[in-house]
């Protein structure tokens, strides 16, 4: 498999791009993803892969650095580009255009944050696909694709699957199949973010719970993909990992639910992965202020 992508120019890092959307550096990781779209969604398969094609090409084209592209990093922002607006709106060839032109604009933006060394995740996505979306809505007559329009009908209850449909709810799947393929895509490269990432998609599906929500959207995983997107930020093998991984996870789920609650943004789309980014980002100040604290103590101390 890696003589085969090594051959085809950007293939390697396109699909790697589709594996960065969970933060996972792994060619094998963005191929289960590829597969689990095309279990969910055909369309949306289509939609990541132009997405994190054109992310990478435009990166090329600008002469970014060079390994910033191969490890997949123009790709991700890109490729959600794609499935979100073709997960919104119908299957038209404006949408195709817009899904090209959004994928140029967010890797741009991408950019800025690679160059400032700001951790940007997932934000040039969200702002990009927002003002798409309110264009979209403001001056065209495109109606919601038959997914927004679907009615989903509660089955039988299983924590199981309503916890790996947050996998799934980052690209925007619902399939049940397709949430357990991106967990293994995880799994394959990173047992501990796997891990990590189901306790906090399960951690959200119960305060979702508690909260009254939606029974229908907890078991969709609606309440957990952000949760589980910060828990993997944090899945690393230093001791203190769990500290900082519930840390995040509960103030990115205490912003998700917040945010839902009072539909803050359904006007523009709804909150995509908006809590996942500054729930890590207030963490991850959190945690640089405690350090740099222990730091001063310690040589206080000394």
């Amino acid at each position: 498999m890696n003589k085969y992508f090594s051959e085809i120019y950007f293939v390697d890092a396109i699909v790697k791009g589709i594996g960065q959307i969970m933060l996972q550096e792994n060619k094998l990781t963005g191929l289960f993803f590829i597969i689990g779209l095309f279990v969910g969604n055909w369309q949306c398969a289509v939609a990541a892969i132009i997405g994190s094609a054109i992310g990478t090409i435009t990166a090329a084209l600008f002469q970014f650095n060079k390994n910033n592209i191969n490890v997949g990093l123009y790709g991700f922002n890109s490729a959600l580009v794609g499935i979100a607006l073709i997960s919104l709106f119908a299957n038209i060839l404006f949408v195709w255009v817009l899904i090209i032109i959004g994928a140029i604009v967010v890797a741009l933006v991408h950019h800025i944050f690679i160059e400032k060394r700001i951790p940007g995740y997932t934000f040039p996505f969200i702002v990009v696909t927002w003002l798409l979306f309110f264009l979209i809505r403001q001056y065209t007559h495109i109606p919601p694709s038959d997914f927004v329009e679907t009615k989903f009908v509660q089955n039988q209850f299983n924590i199981f699957f309503s916890v790996t449909n947050g996998f799934g709810q980052v690209m925007f799947q619902s399939n049940k199949l397709s949430g357990i393929l991106f967990f293994i895509g995880v799994l394959l490269n990173s047992p501990a973010a796997a891990l990590y990432g189901f306790i906090a998609s399960l951690a959200g599906f119960l305060f979702s719970l508690m909260h009254v929500q939606s029974i229908t959207q907890s078991e969709l995983g609606l309440f957990g993909f952000n949760a589980l997107l910060t828990a993997i930020v944090f899945s690393t093998t230093k001791k203190t990992t769990l500290l900082w991984v519930i840390a995040g996870s509960v103030i990115t789920i205490l912003i998700h639910v917040s945010l839902i609650h009072y539909s803050i943004f359904n006007w523009i789309g709804g909150v995509f992965t908006f809590p996942f980014v500054v729930g890590t980002w207030i963490t991850l100040l959190i945690k640089k202020n405690c350090e740099k604290y222990f730091s001063a103590t310690k040589n206080n101390l000394l």
